[in-house]
């Protein structure tokens, strides 16, 4: 099922856990480093370098990118490790997660209280993934390297309601 992102986070009670769908829209990568800066901004009452309103985050530290191309590699990491950091980014107002493997309970009652979503993204083909993104920019934390936060433009990226906005989770988690 083709989903846009704009009105994925609007509605986000009309997917169940299980559904495979075609994301398109903006979405930002952050990983472990990232999301420890924008929690510390965050408690300092700093503006983080994204609007958390509606956002997607994408776990994924992306490669750089070969010549001619958007974006390097760009597959999923395991999300559990930003399991810490999820329920204050989510009680800021993401709304859609993107990643691989389980989630803690809390981060699931985290994103049952938020309506939000948790999606996986298959892991090990992170090339293909990269040909669903259609514009990359580096957004902040240059220093980080991979774990910098970009702005991805995806059309069409393939991924799997892993824990719905009612915390129903997939069964092979």
């Amino acid at each position: 099922m083709k989903t846009n992102l704009q009105d994925l986070v609007l509605n986000t009670e009309t997917l169940k856990a299980g559904q495979k769908i075609l994301l398109s829209g903006v979405i930002y990568t952050a990983r472990d480093a990232a999301h420890k800066r924008m929690i510390t901004m965050l408690d300092s009452e700093e503006k983080t370098p994204i609007d958390l309103i509606n956002a997607a985050i994408y776990y994924c530290g992306p490669t750089p990118a070969k010549p001619g191309a958007v974006i390097g590699a760009c597959g999923p990491t395991t999300s559990s490790r930003m399991d810490a950091f999820t329920p204050r980014i989510l009680k800021e107002g993401v709304k859609v997660l993107i990643g691989k493997g389980a989630r803690s309970n809390d981060v699931v009652n985290s994103i049952k209280e938020n309506s939000a979503l948790y999606f996986v993204a298959t892991g090990g083909v992170a090339a293909l993934i990269s040909k669903t993104v259609k514009r990359a920019d580096l957004i902040a934390f240059e220093d980080l390297g991979p774990e910098a936060i970009y702005r991805l433009e995806v059309k069409d990226m393939p991924l799997i309601v892993a824990i719905d906005s009612f915390g129903n989770i997939v069964k092979s988690l």
